[in-house]
């Protein structure tokens, strides 16, 4: 695999990069070095379908069946099969990118497969995706696809509902409790009515389906059985992709910037955090931890991802989370132009002492 370097530095992969950090913003330079890591590899995609899908399936399975033995022993397998439902997610997902299999029936087929495992309906889900992979990090451009953020400004000039409701939005119970049954469950499920009628029905077909194979599922097992087996792993695979999503974009030290000032490679390698995960993390999550590389090209396949940042030296300076840190992410609230970072509630409230509103 092709490698680069840039001027030495005693910078090391678990250090945070200081918010100046700088990369290369050449398009060619980054085609050239990703060139090799974003070929499909059938054999690597094969497996890991098998580790998802097929470990999720059979999860359920084995599960049901315990469920004539003791109830405690399909409890402990509900980690595994949430595991295995996060891979199939990064399948699904790697899939609306086109980046999972050579072939773009192949991606197109096993993604609406995938998509119906985690409830999603795929044309739709990959238009809005790929609009947050061309706008994440501009601050114009806010809203589609990403995590509702105001910067201080926007938050001192809101109505009090509008600041009510974004507290109790950017509430972590209310986030990671209660977001997985609107983020899976309910708003996939809505038909945009402003949308292109090719993501309307990709939806309507979407819920037609799910709808038949959730009907089928309840007359055979029960309403009861159903739901034990089903509900546990689906909301804390929910809860753990929406952290995910979250902490890979909400780190103190951000990028974000206004549209005149926006640069793709710098919001891909300094808005997208390296989440350092403990390997089995790293391999329930699909290496999703890598986002930096997936965010500079989404083409390449999850499974490339940790030796693509591995062999290159121009990676070694990206933003690093470790999983203690990500959790602590958590607590930042609004992004501060000013001070180009992401702050605290109590931050944000001494701003507003030391700068009354007029």
């Amino acid at each position: 695999m092709a490698t680069a370097s840039l001027p030495s530095t005693d910078r090391t992969a678990s250090a945070p990069t200081a918010p100046d950090a700088t990369f290369p913003q050449s398009p060619a330079f980054w085609r050239a070095l990703l060139r090799e890591a974003t070929t499909p590899r059938i054999s690597a995609a094969l497996g890991c379908l098998l580790t998802s899908v097929g470990g999720y399936l059979a999860t359920m399975v084995v599960m049901y069946l315990t469920l004539q033995i003791s109830v405690l022993v399909t409890i402990a397998l509900m980690p595994l099969a949430t595991a295995f439902l996060l891979r199939t997610f990064i399948v699904f997902h790697d899939c609306a990118h086109g980046s999972f299999f050579a072939s773009r029936r192949a991606n197109l087929w096993v993604g609406r497969l995938c998509a119906t495992l985690v409830l999603v309906p795929f044309s739709s889900w990959r238009h809005e995706h790929n609009v947050h992979h061309a706008t994440s990090g501009d601050l114009d451009k806010r809203g589609i696809g990403d995590v509702p953020t105001m910067t201080l400004a926007e938050y001192r000039d809101a109505t009090p509902g509008a600041r009510l409701g974004y507290r109790l939005f950017r509430n972590p119970l209310i986030m990671f409790g209660i977001g997985p049954i609107v983020a899976m469950i309910i708003g996939p499920r809505i038909v945009p009515m402003n949308g292109q009628r090719r993501f309307q029905k990709s939806v309507l077909a979407t819920d037609a389906v799910l709808t038949v194979i959730i009907g089928l599922l309840i007359w055979t097992l029960g309403v009861g059985r159903f739901f034990l087996l089903w509900a546990p792993p689906a909301l804390l695979a929910g809860s753990a992709g929406i952290w995910l999503f979250y902490v890979q974009h909400q780190f103190e030290d951000v990028y974000w910037k206004r549209s005149e000032e926006w640069s793709y490679a710098d919001a891909a390698l300094r808005g997208s955090s390296f989440l350092d995960l403990p390997r089995p993390l790293a391999w329930a999550t699909g290496n999703i931890g890598f986002h930096h590389i997936h965010h500079l090209s989404s083409r390449v396949p999850f499974y490339n991802l940790p030796r693509t940042h591995r062999e290159n030296a121009v990676f070694q300076s990206v933003p690093v989370l470790t999983f203690t840190e990500g959790l602590r992410c958590t607590r930042f609230k609004l992004y501060d132009e000013g001070r180009g970072r992401l702050i605290t509630w109590p931050e944000a409230h001494e701003a507003f002492a030391a700068t009354p509103q007029a």
